[in-house]
């Protein structure tokens, strides 16, 4: 996935340049019941609701790879006729102007989707002309392809808090009405892919708020995806495979010092895709018996290795990558205020003497006490090319 190209989309959802097309989108009830559809020229909105609109597509652009946002492949079987993939070019080709589609899609959500309250589908339509680029990153005059697509956004229905306020018809201090708030998407996707700066219809990239939990039921009943784990989710992995050889009492000590080692292989070596034996080191740094951390190793690559091994660095928490990194700053502080103390002390050795002399390593081996006539000196032999220096 090209975090670059999801940052260049995202960058274009501003006032003055964004283009969405369309916008429209369903109010579903906790009793799965359509209450309002929603169907907008988007740049015909009012600047609020423009804007809060706006808000909510950039949120499930998401750059954060790996963990708030998925690239899925489509299985072969979704790309033939009736299969997921090719509703959703029927959906995105339309250009949201097809209701039958847009219902049958919604009908599609309601019945999947897994949510006790109420929310909010919505879908964006945009054609966004992409601009050759020049290899130091300038633009061109010249479009390079059109990428179209759609941004769907699940959002949660929040009701407002209660409070007091003025009631304009009683003309008194009151409760307030409650009211159903749009919240910020909980899951998204983005079809088709927009990798390397160019459209890929074979990909979709979905969107997590929850990386922990991700809404499964949109990657296999809605997307016709298959389950992918999320970075936050392969360290889980690792942790339950621990606890089952480990004490509750043991397991968060245990697990901050395999964590701790892992981040120091990373540390040493950045790109360092995660194997057995970097598990394995890990495991029997923290105590854990050889044995055992061999069975973890090769099992915990065959949980995770759904698709392409991650580096070893998307999978430790960032409490231990801090710690790592602190403590060999530390470790660098030491060395140099050691070094600054050698420095200080020969400084202070010099103190008293009649004479220093100071020369570089060469010279020195050359210098030679020798008596001439009755009186004892140090001879340095020089050349046209020394530089002297006396105080």
């Amino acid at each position: 996935m090209d975090k670059k190209s999801i940052g260049e989309l995202r960058r274009r959802l501003k006032k003055d340049s964004c283009t969405f097309t369309k916008m429209c989108g369903c109010y579903v009830n906790d009793s799965k019941n359509k209450v309002i559809k929603l169907d907008e020229t988007f740049l015909n909105l009012e600047d609020e609701e423009y804007y809060k609109y706006l808000e909510i597509a950039k949120k499930v652009l998401s750059t954060n790879v790996g963990n708030n946002i998925l690239e899925l492949d489509f299985p072969l079987e979704e790309e033939q006729p009736g299969g997921h993939q090719q509703f959703l070019l029927g959906i995105k080709k339309s250009g949201l102007k097809d209701q039958g589609l847009l219902d049958a899609f919604y009908d599609m959500v309601i019945e999947k989707y897994d949510s006790l309250g109420n929310y909010l589908i919505l879908l964006f339509h945009d054609v966004y002309d992409v601009m050759t680029k020049t290899t130091d990153n300038n633009k061109l005059d010249e479009s390079e392809e059109v990428y179209e697509y759609i941004i769907c956004a699940i959002c949660p229905m929040i009701l407002s808090k209660p409070g007091l306020g003025y009631n304009k018809s009683d003309m008194r201090i009151g409760t307030l009405n409650r009211e159903w708030m749009v919240g910020m998407p909980e899951t998204g996707f983005i079809f088709p892919a927009f990798n390397e700066r160019s459209s890929d219809i074979h990909s979709v990239l979905m969107y997590t708020a929850d990386s922990k939990n991700p809404h499964n039921e949109l990657i296999q009943d809605i997307l016709g995806c298959r389950e992918k784990l999320t970075f936050v989710q392969k360290q889980n992995v690792l942790c339950d495979m621990v606890s089952d050889v480990t004490s509750e009492d043991d397991l968060k000590e245990v697990m901050e010092s395999v964590n701790i080692e892992l981040a120091q292989i990373s540390d040493s070596e950045p790109e360092t895709v995660v194997n057995e034996e970097n598990i394995k080191s890990a495991l029997t740094y923290a105590g854990i018996e050889e044995n055992k951390a061999d069975k973890i190793g090769k099992e915990y690559i065959t949980a995770i290795d759904k698709d392409e091994l991650p580096l070893l660095g998307d999978i430790i928490p960032n409490k231990a990558v801090k710690a790592v990194k602190d403590n060999n700053e530390k470790v660098l502080l030491k060395e140099e205020i050691k070094e600054l103390n050698r420095k200080i002390a020969q400084a202070y050795d010099t103190e008293g003497s009649d004479i220093i002399i100071k020369v570089n390593d060469e010279k020195r081996e050359l210098i030679r006490q020798e008596d001439i006539d009755g009186e004892t000196y140090l001879v340095i032999p020089i050349s046209q090319n020394d530089s002297i220096k006396i105080n």
